[in-house]
């Protein structure tokens, strides 16, 4: 694939990139992705991303050595978003600890916490 066949335009050189886990379908997270990004997780099968908070490139599991191993990489219909299918190594895909991003859900309004947590994120990061 092309990089270039995305329309990265759109959205001012980003696309946003939705992780599933390749196996149970599970929805682990959401970053965003540029050209290179793109580029060095099809070269290196394992995930990249842009942040758009400290304005740099970053491998999945640069820090806490939870990467993600590509299987396939999926284009929606408008060519400005990606779909990420991984093997997630490590088993956790927050930084949280959490196994997903998507650890709390609405209830009555509320926040409610139901997610699975693998690492303490102090022991990992240092915080």
């Amino acid at each position: 694939m092309d990089a270039t066949q995305l329309d990265f335009e759109k959205a001012g050189g980003l696309v946003p990139a939705v992780v599933q886990d390749a196996d149970t379908g599970e929805v682990l997270m959401l970053a965003y992705m540029n050209e290179e990004a793109l580029r060095r997780t099809l070269e290196t099968g394992r995930a990249w991303f842009f942040s758009r908070s400290r304005n740099r490139f970053w491998m999945k599991g640069e820090s806490s050595g939870h990467v993600q191993e590509v299987r396939e990489v999926r284009v929606d219909c408008d060519a400005d978003a990606v779909l990420l299918k991984v093997r997630q190594v490590g088993g956790a895909a927050c930084h949280t600890g959490h196994r997903s991003c998507f650890y709390r859900r609405v209830e009555d309004g509320a926040l409610v916490e139901d997610g699975e947590k693998v690492f303490d994120p102090e022991e990992v990061y240092g915080k």
